[in-house]
């Protein structure tokens, strides 16, 4: 069972490695507003979480990277997110 503060494994990063932050492959959308909507999906989320992630626009790419701060590593919140995270990309 998975702590709320346990550092947990990211199937993004390097393996044999517990991670500090997960950085989650970068998208390339289609176009600035379809960014911009896919940020605000996972905004309205992330504020219902009360779990922000830390992230990077420029133009159709989207960096994402997980982490939670005060526990110093990846938690449940950050793989929920990420999963949410998924499920929006899968729909674009």
């Amino acid at each position: 069972m998975l702590r709320n503060c346990a550092k947990l494994w990211c199937l993004n990063c390097v393996l044999d490695e517990f991670r500090e932050s997960c950085d989650l492959p970068a998208l390339r959308l289609f176009s600035f507003p379809q960014a911009f909507g896919f940020m605000c999906r996972v905004a309205l989320q992330a504020e219902k979480m009360n779990h922000h992630p830390e992230w990077f626009n420029v133009y159709n790419k989207v960096q994402i990277t997980l982490s939670t701060h005060d526990c110093g590593g990846l938690s449940k919140k950050d793989i929920r997110l990420a999963k949410f995270i998924d499920k929006v990309a899968l729909s674009l």
